[in-house]
């Protein structure tokens, strides 16, 4: 497997506020990776030869090969049987039941049978084969193995999503208060085919799925996002909405909106709103465009509310205070005048992110070596990725560098069964001020160390020294909880080492 140059940091939106806990999240999904990596084997060859494809989608696909699992062939005629019209559409379904399943080990759903999205119960036998599938390949260590181009995706989005959401909290006028029991959660994953874009609503959470795109989609992290927010004003006054729900009848013909709109006005009303807000965000010069073209999408109020918003700028109430005027002031006259005879467009495509012919970087000396380096090690090519790791000490007095080196060095000595040397190691690359990811691993590595330092000097007769190094191993996955840069996957590991450590104790 090659992977990319590798820089390693993880973001969630409670950058936005960093005091708070965070309303939205930027991450990784291991269920969504486990799904599109299984899909993938079994045939979905969506945008394949795109330039725009993650070098990681490639090397999962040799991965599982390779290993030929049993499975497969079930799984093959499975995703045979649930062709759809086109790759995106394909890969949508498979999005939307990652979304709705619990996870490994059993993959089953989260929803009561009523509950179950349409096209989730069309996958229905689909839990048992993933279940195996994950087995089989051993999906867990596929994950790990992936995390470092995991995190690297996760922090090149990191200037979009803060930038969306903190536009669009300044001009709602919302405080992030962390009691808000739902969830707004953007996902980016690296195997699914690229430049895709797939949003859903369950159970009041509301999620974003990203692939591969020469630009981060940071129109689409706000629109969602803006849903997120506006949507539960809008339930809130739906009294009030259903006074004026008779304009919801012009938007019927409306062949680009979806169903659920034309059947729930207050929620019509909602996405008209979002579109509107979109366009006073934009440039000046494009607002008119995006106005007329949500209108001819079906967004009837888009035109309306494109002329109120103006007054609610200038006035200091939030969105959620004001939000009465802006339903008091929709004339039922003016509105019905103004849709008569309305074209609405009736070309529908899958939306996709914007495409561009993939650029490479031209690397350092020292970017150069990193990479180098770190592809020998994810191959298990450990004397040869050694020595390219002390190449790059050499080569660069960075100490960014030399704490991915030190690293690099530390986790070879943990495959060598080399405790004192990996600790060493591991206490260097700290010491030269990692990246908070790789911070964060280096002390669940420790901490580990320690966990089986103590294990041994218990074994050995030796209660003071195992006593000491269990309160060692705690302390330091504490650390690892606490650095604001840790990934999900050095806490969840974290969070394990210390339930063990204090199990033990």
């Amino acid at each position: 497997m090659r992977l990319p140059a590798l820089i390693v940091l993880t973001l969630t939106a409670a950058a936005v506020a960093p005091a708070q806990q965070p309303q939205g999240q930027l991450d990784a999904s291991p269920t969504l990776f486990t799904v599109l990596t299984a899909i993938n084997a079994a045939g979905f060859d969506g945008d394949l030869n795109s330039p725009s494809n993650h070098p990681l989608r490639e090397a999962v696909r040799k991965y599982v090969a390779a290993k030929n699992p049993p499975v497969l062939a079930e799984l093959k005629a499975f995703y045979a049987a649930h062709r759809q019209r086109s790759p995106a559409q394909e890969m949508s379904q498979y999005v939307s039941f990652a979304l709705a399943s619990n996870g490994a080990p059993a993959y089953d759903l989260r929803f009561q049978a009523s509950e179950i999205p349409p096209d989730v119960r069309e996958l229905a036998g689909f839990s048992e084969l993933l279940a195996r599938f994950h087995r089989e390949v051993d999906m867990d260590d596929l994950w790990k193995r992936a995390q470092p181009a995991v995190e690297e995706a996760l922090a090149r989005y990191q200037p979009s999503v803060v930038k969306a959401i903190t536009e669009v909290n300044a001009y709602l006028r919302h405080a992030t208060s962390g009691s808000e029991p739902r969830r707004f959660q953007i996902y980016v994953d690296l195997v699914g085919a690229p430049n895709q874009i797939h949003a859903r609503t369950y159970a009041g959470d509301y999620f974003i799925v990203l692939t591969p795109s020469p630009q981060p989609q940071a129109d689409d992290i706000r629109r969602v996002y803006l849903s997120f927010l506006l949507d539960p004003m809008a339930l809130r006054n739906q009294v009030e909405w259903d006074k004026k729900k008779g304009l919801g009848d012009l938007a019927q013909p409306a062949p680009l909106l979806p169903d659920y709109l034309k059947s729930d006005f207050t929620l019509l009303a909602s996405a008209s709103l979002v579109r509107a807000v979109e366009a006073r965000l934009s440039p000046k010069d494009r607002r008119p465009e995006l106005i007329d073209r949500a209108l001819r999408e079906g967004y009837i109020l888009a035109p309306y509310f494109a002329e109120k918003l103006p007054e609610y700028e200038t006035q200091e109430q939030s969105m959620r205070l004001y939000y009465p005027q802006l339903i008091e002031g929709v004339d039922l006259r003016k509105e019905d005048k103004r849709l008569a005879g309305i074209q609405f467009s009736s070309e529908r495509a899958v939306r996709v992110a914007k495409t561009a012919p993939r650029q490479e970087p031209e690397l350092s000396e020292p970017e150069r070596l990193l990479q180098e380096a770190e592809n020998l090690y994810f191959d298990k090519k450990l004397d040869q990725a050694r020595g390219v790791y002390q190449r790059l000490l050499e080569a660069s007095g960075e100490k960014r560098y030399q704490a991915k080196a030190y690293y690099g060095l530390a986790r070879i000595a943990i495959f060598n069964r080399d405790p004192e040397s990996a600790e060493r190691l591991f206490e260097r690359a700290l010491a030269a001020g990692p990246d908070p990811a790789d911070a964060a691993w280096c002390q669940v590595y420790l901490g580990r160390l320690s966990d089986a330092a103590a294990a041994s000097a218990e074994k050995a007769g030796r209660p003071e020294d195992a006593a000491r190094e269990r309160a060692s191993a705690q302390e330091r996955f504490r650390t690892a909880l606490a650095l604001p840069g840790a990934s999900e996957a050095a806490k969840q590991a974290a969070q394990q080492g210390l339930a063990a450590a204090e199990k033990r104790k």
